[in-house]
């Protein structure tokens, strides 16, 4: 790849810290990142990565399907594990692809190539709130909400309608904003940016003498880093990002960029993901290990921020607006479970442990669920997740 082609240059002095110590890393390069993620070989793009499109595009309509009560529950779980030539999409070639959502569920080489038990009870888990989305919500779908009683409760003032369990809990929220850490995070962080993927046997060699995936124009060591981009920009506008382009974490990058307390936060992470495909591209692997684990921080972050964000917004309608504070705690169950695909930079860890998201996630389902949890549980949990960050409560509330 030419040089030539990184048309804006930066003395890369790049810094990242682990919130747990505030130790800061610094290296210094001459790499010279490009004013978009536009990477070429013999005037040919080198950038791919369709996988994490389509797979996007398949959770976007189990997203959309999960609120038709007319889908069955074998229409749904059939989107989550699609089968090549199955009718499951309104788009035919999402049934066309061999791809889908369930294989790359909790399926990352550093959390869970060692862990299939942990990684089937995942895959498990979502099957398991698909079918009672069908099984509970679908069958009382014109029922009026209570405690103990699954159905439809409106948000004040004729606001949208809601439907939820018995314990207030909307299980397509769960779902979705669950894959957000299980699917996208997971495979991102824990997956494409790890050097036992990007370095994986002859990757690094192959690089270094410009090597080719047969049949294809670039590296593998370039593709995995595009496949980790995928899964933020798979629908998006990859050299000049929109946001807000689907329902995962594109979305929520958008949302916490909007918050001017964490503005910039955006542009940290595209620049990061060029600079670290530009250092692939010089064979400067440690510079590439630094941006990703500048991405692995942000990223992270944004699945914290909104915890805490739907947490508080809960707690503010709880009073006086069911309807709403379901909702938004909703929401928050389904960050908070992600948060266990999170990934501390420089660390093999996630920013909370899976029994310490388990015990949030149980505590706040307890008794009759929603239609009791207290303020108190709320603003607690809200300190702990904060407590793990570089934020305060405040600046993710708003």
């Amino acid at each position: 790849m030419r040089r030539s082609i990184l048309s804006l240059s930066i003395l890369a002095l790049i810094f990242t810290s682990c919130s747990d110590d505030d130790s800061v890393t610094t290296v210094s390069s001459d790499v010279e990142a490009p004013a978009s993620y536009t990477f070429e070989r013999e005037g040919q793009s080198t950038v791919s990565f369709s996988g994490q499109t389509t797979r996007i595009l398949m959770g976007d309509e189990l997203n959309t399907s999960l609120l038709d009560n007319t889908q069955t529950e074998t229409e749904l779980l059939s989107m989550f594990a699609h089968q090549q030539g199955d009718s499951d999409f309104l788009n035919n070639e999402l049934n066309a692809s061999d791809k889908n959502i369930r294989s790359k569920t909790a399926a990352s080489r550093d959390f869970f190539f060692t862990n299939s038990t942990a990684s089937n009870a995942i895959k498990t888990q979502f099957e398991t709130w698909i079918s009672e989305q069908v099984n509970e919500i679908f069958t009382a779908w014109d029922d009026t909400a209570a405690e103990g009683v699954a159905g439809q409760i409106q948000e004040a003032g004729g606001g949208s309608i809601r439907y939820v369990n018995a314990k207030g809990l909307e299980y397509n929220q769960a779902i979705i904003k669950g894959l957000i850490g299980a699917l996208m995070t997971d495979q991102m962080l824990n997956n494409y940016l790890s050097p036992a993927v990007l370095d994986q046997a002859d990757n690094i060699a192959n690089n270094d003498n410009d090597i080719t995936e047969e049949g294809k124009n670039y590296t593998t060591m370039e593709h995995k880093w595009d496949e980790a981009f995928g899964y933020l920009y798979g629908t998006d506008n990859p050299t000049n990002p929109q946001l807000n382009q689907d329902s995962f974490l594109n979305k929520y990058l958008s949302r916490v960029e909007n918050d001017e307390d964490f503005a910039g936060i955006a542009q940290e992470i595209y620049d990061a993901f060029k600079l670290g495909r530009a250092a692939i591209v010089a064979k400067e692997y440690e510079l590439r290990d630094q941006q990703a684990e500048l991405i692995k921080e942000k990223v992270s972050e944004i699945i914290g921020i909104r915890s805490v964000y739907y947490l508080q917004q809960g707690k503010n309608f709880l009073a006086n607006d069911k309807g709403a504070a379901f909702h938004d705690l909703s929401e928050g169950f389904g960050f908070i479970y992600s948060l266990k695909f999170t990934r501390q930079p420089n660390s093999d860890s996630p920013y909370f442990t899976a029994n310490e998201v388990d015990t949030m996630l149980t505590s706040l389902l307890e008794g009759n669920g929603f239609w009791d949890v207290s303020e108190q549980t709320l603003d607690d949990f809200s300190d702990q997740i904060a407590a793990r960050f570089n934020f305060t409560v405040e600046q993710a509330a708003d």
